[in-house]
């Protein structure tokens, strides 16, 4: 559909604007970035080859991608921890992709009340295990906000 399409073509954009546009890659920080992603990709791998719907090629993707989604924030918030101070377009953008989460789990609420036999477990699960990921820098995030000072995690 013209959706995935935009979807894909805007992903892509994104990461050759942070790897190719030369103000852009010059803020990236090597030393602070060194998340073992693979930490988060097998398992998530694993426990889509363990937990699905239905044992076919293109679930077992879709429940990997799901479950990949949930834990995809953590090398994002990692990084922040360890930096410490965040920036305003930063912890802006995490709080945003935060609240898109929880506005999901609004949704398949009020799905499950008006849509008899709506039900869709490994969804629900993932989106509040991402959404849990995400209750720290809330915290951090709305008392900086409340205190009108900048935001800093802890180490």
């Amino acid at each position: 559909s013209v959706f995935k399409i935009v979807y894909i073509g805007s992903s892509a954009l994104i990461i050759w604007y942070m790897r190719r546009h030369r103000t852009v890659k010059q803020t990236y920080d090597k030393d602070h970035d060194t998340f073992r992603y693979l930490f988060l990709i097998v398992p998530c791998f694993l426990l889509a080859l363990l937990i699905n719907n239905r044992f076919s090629l293109f679930e077992i993707l879709w429940t990997f991608s799901i479950y990949l989604e949930s834990v995809s924030i953590l090398p994002q918030l990692v990084l922040l921890q360890r930096t410490k101070n965040v920036d305003n377009l930063t912890g802006n953008y995490v709080f945003l992709l935060g609240m898109y989460r929880g506005f999901y789990i609004l949704n398949w609420v009020y799905r499950y009340m008006t849509e008899p036999g709506y039900s869709a477990w490994i969804v629900w699960l993932s989106g509040l295990v991402q959404t849990a990921l995400y209750a720290d820098f809330f915290y951090y995030y709305l008392q900086a906000w409340k205190q009108s000072k900048k935001l800093q995690l802890p180490a």
